[in-house]
């Protein structure tokens, strides 16, 4: 006898609570993608006016998430669209240079770029249609985070970990220094903090994991 029920795979609770954890570590990567892809929209900043309560004593990443929210609250629109070209578009450059290989070689599409670029290929990661920007942007290269987390099965921690290190762990931090250190940033400095203690978590994280 069969059944049109489908079948799902039976997992302990600690498997549920990994993968949970995974879907989330994957929805910020998207969340810090969307705002720094392009001027983000007013669905974006609802979302952020809308986190819930926050105790910021529980950590940074806590008090990112409650900076982020009042920032929101405190902006609007038009106003983080400026903000957001005067830091990272401008007049031929923005305040910030937000791709790693300017970070790692003072230089833009240096040899860091190839380097991503044959990774990308080997994990079947392919270049979206219509973006300018190489693969070295930083909202490129969280959201490639994101897709790697999302595919476990495909994708191996240790591929995962190489990837961040590789790609991610030389540069990042002092990308999201800067934004809180930028003139021109207001919302985004809350953007900065956040992304700076998310991605000491993920490179703590990934390490105890190694």
């Amino acid at each position: 006898m069969t059944s049109d029920t489908p079948q799902f795979p039976v997992k302990s609770e600690e498997e549920f609570l990994r993968d949970q954890e995974q879907a989330v570590r994957a929805a910020v990567y998207e969340l810090l993608a969307s705002l720094l892809a392009r001027q983000p929209d007013a669905d974006v900043l609802q979302r952020l006016r809308q986190i819930g309560e926050v105790d910021s004593s529980e950590g940074r990443i806590a008090m990112g998430w409650e900076l982020m929210k009042q920032a929101a609250l405190k902006t609007d629109l038009e106003s983080v669209h400026d903000e957001y070209f005067a830091l990272l578009l401008g007049v031929g450059r923005g305040e910030l240079v937000p791709f790693g290989s300017w970070y790692m070689t003072g230089f833009l599409m240096e040899k860091p770029v190839a380097v991503l670029r044959a990774d990308l290929q080997r994990l079947g990661i392919e270049r979206q249609d219509g973006v300018a920007e190489s693969e070295d942007h930083i909202a490129a290269l969280c959201d490639a985070m994101a897709l790697i987390i999302r595919n476990p099965d495909e994708i191996s921690l240790d591929v995962q970990q190489a990837f961040f290190n590789d790609h991610l762990a030389p540069w990042v931090g002092q990308f999201f220094d800067d934004m809180q250190n930028a003139s021109s940033a207001h919302f985004y400095r809350s953007v900065g903090f956040f992304g700076e203690s998310f991605f000491d978590f993920e490179r703590q994280l990934l390490d105890m994991q190694s």
